[in-house]
Parts: C-alpha cells; sequence; structure tokens
C-alpha cells in the first residue's frame, strides 16, 4: 500500500504554479493532477511538471485525499465546498473566502467530517515570522508596511484581501488577544477597488496595531517594527532577517556652549533558519492530514482574520462611497 497523500491541484495561475513546483518535490506526496477551468493553461502546465491534466473537477476528486485550491478569490468557496463535500483534506490559499458566511459554512462542514481545512497564509511560515513567535511578550505598538507595484494580474480584490491580510494574520496570532476597535481608510488608484488601505487596531489589552498596505508603490516592501519595553524589532520578509535593538544607556552632556543627549544602544542579529516557506506549508499539511501536527493557521483562525477584514472593508468602501458622492455632485 503507497502511503503517500494522493493529492489534486486546483487552479495554474501565477500561485498555482508554485504550489504544483512545490508539490511535485515531496515525496509525501503522489499528486495524481492538476485541474484549471483554462485547459490550455492547465496542459502547458501539466506538461511543464509532469503531472497528469484533469478535464473535470469532478474527476479528480473521486480519486485524491486531499486538495490545494489556488483559484481567484472569488472561487474558493464553490471549489473547497466541493472538496469538503466529497470528503478531501483541503488547502486552500487566503483569504479563505470573500464572506465570513462563506468561510464559516466551510469551517463548520469540515469541523464535522473530521477533515484538516488549512488556509494558506504562506508568511507563517517564513523562517522569521516563526522566530518573532518567540520573542514578541508584551508588545505595545506593532507597525507593518506591505507595499508593491500595481499588478493587473490581480483584479478580483482589492489590496485589504490581497496584502493586507497576511500581516492581520500574524498581529493577530503575535497579539493573542481580542481587538476592541478598528479604524480604517484607503483608496482606489488603479482599480476599481481599494488600492492603499491605512487601518489601526486596538486590542483590549493596549496594544496598538498600525497595518499599511498598498499596490501603488513604485518598490517592493514588506516589513514589521514590534515596539515592547525593552526593545524595538524590525522584521524584513523579504530577507528574513530580524534586528532587535536595545537600549544600553543613555545621559544628558552639558558644557557651557550646549546640552547634548547622549544615547548609547546595540543591535542583535538573530539567527534565522531559511527554508522555502510554501514548502515548509504543504509539508504542515501533510503532517496534519497524518495527525501528528495541529493546522497553524485552520479554519477558525482564518474566520476571525477574515472578520477584522471584512470590516476594515466595510470601512474604506463607505469612505470611498462618500468621496465619490462628493465628487459626483
Amino acid at each position: 500500500m503507497d502511503p503517500r497523500i494522493k493529492v489534486g491541484l486546483v487552479g495554474t495561475g501565477h500561485m498555482g504554479q508554485y504550489h504544483v513546483n512545490v508539490a511535485v518535490g515531496l515525496n509525501d506526496y503522489d499528486v495524481l493532477g492538476i485541474y484549471d477551468a483554462d485547459g490550455a493553461r492547465c496542459t502547458e502546465i501539466a506538461e511543464r511538471f509532469g503531472v497528469r491534466p484533469y478535464t473535470e473537477y469532478s474527476q479528480m476528486l473521486d480519486e485524491v485525499d486531499a486538495v490545494v485550491v489556488a483559484v481567484p478569490t472569488v472561487h474558493h468557496h464553490k471549489i473547497a465546498l466541493e472538496a469538503v463535500q466529497a470528503g478531501r483534506h483541503v488547502l486552500v490559499e487566503k483569504p479563505m473566502t470573500e464572506t465570513v458566511a462563506q468561510a464559516r459554512e466551510l469551517v463548520e462542514l469540515a469541523d464535522s467530517k473530521n477533515l484538516i481545512f488549512q488556509v494558506g497564509h504562506v508568511e507563517r511560515f517564513n523562517g522569521a515570522v516563526l522566530e518573532l513567535g518567540k520573542m514578541v511578550d508584551q508588545p505595545i505598538l506593532i507597525e507593518s508596511r506591505r507595499l508593491a507595484p500595481f499588478s493587473p494580474r490581480i483584479n478580483d480584490v482589492g489590496v485589504v484581501l490581497d496584502l493586507m491580510i497576511h500581516d492581520i494574520d500574524i498581529v493577530l496570532n503575535l497579539v493573542n488577544d481580542n481587538v476592541s476597535s478598528v479604524h480604517a481608510r484607503g483608496v482606489s488608484v488603479f482599480s476599481p477597488r481599494e488600492d492603499v488601505a491605512v487601518a489601526t487596531l486596538q486590542f483590549e489589552s493596549g496594544t496598538v496595531a498600525n497595518l499599511v498596505a498598498s499596490r501603488a508603490t513604485q518598490a517592493k516592501v514588506r516589513r514589521l517594527n514590534i515596539t515592547q519595553p525593552n526593545a524595538f524589532i524590525v522584521l524584513d520578509f523579504a530577507t528574513q532577517d530580524i534586528d532587535v535593538h536595545r537600549r544600553a544607556s543613555s545621559a544628558y552632556l552639558m558644557t557651557r556652549e550646549e546640552l547634548k543627549y547622549k544615547q548609547e544602544a546595540f543591535v542583535e542579529k538573530i539567527a534565522v533558519h531559511r527554508d522555502n516557506p510554501l514548502r515548509q506549508e504543504h509539508q504542515h499539511f501533510i503532517a496534519c492530514i497524518r495527525g501528528s501536527q495541529e493546522p497553524i493557521v485552520g479554519g477558525q483562525e482564518e474566520l476571525r482574520t477574515l472578520e477584522i477584514a471584512n470590516e476594515i472593508l466595510g470601512q474604506i468602501e463607505s469612505t470611498m462611497a462618500k468621496i465619490d458622492a462628493g465628487v459626483t455632485a
């Protein structure tokens, strides 16, 4: 009997092809094939990676143990729902669904069938983020900046569900407390949806998180800063580097001519184990299916993230509507 997990992958677009590339390189998978509504694209990717192109999604579901869903967000609910109804484990790209109601339906159904339902927040498997979780214990202020140039490839969601949702997920995991208030603003630049968004989350513990996301910036920036009573932590997602700034001493120096402030500090460079985060994500999915681990980003956790994201979106859409009304009046 083959102990490998029979897996099928749905969606062969920008992110989908990365999932295929990782999956075919894992010995714990038996990649039965891939499916995409675009038959020509499906055949192209199948030939590139030496896997079978399915012409019917239902046929794939009949033959696999698990599916990886990397289609546009608008189709997540339909594709994932069919998989769960068929009794298949699911790894679905973030965000889980467009709406909280859709997400709740999937989570409850997967729980009732005792299936693994994992959401693909790949940044959680970034070596620096894994290390960060061991260091953050008294966050006072968290600042995230996730900026990128505009890509017409993403046209089904705005920047909140495209980029900011990564940082919402990370911040909620780091603080592990209830959000008491949300304030958000955003603006459309290149698309009908919000392309720039700023959100401030206040937690019951007093922690404040300020999240900035843009897909209208001509540079790629992915940074997270955390202020604690005894340290200032800087994480660069791209390089997987963590710097910890600590104050050593400070003093005022007075002369007849002037008063100077002197501060001495030192910076710790944290050693981070670097690996392919997407590969780590798939290995975790396999371990969860086999029962040796619990999902790091399970359905219930993603529900909370999606609720906050939707509250942010609601405020942004309301503000944008008022601006549009003022312009056209």
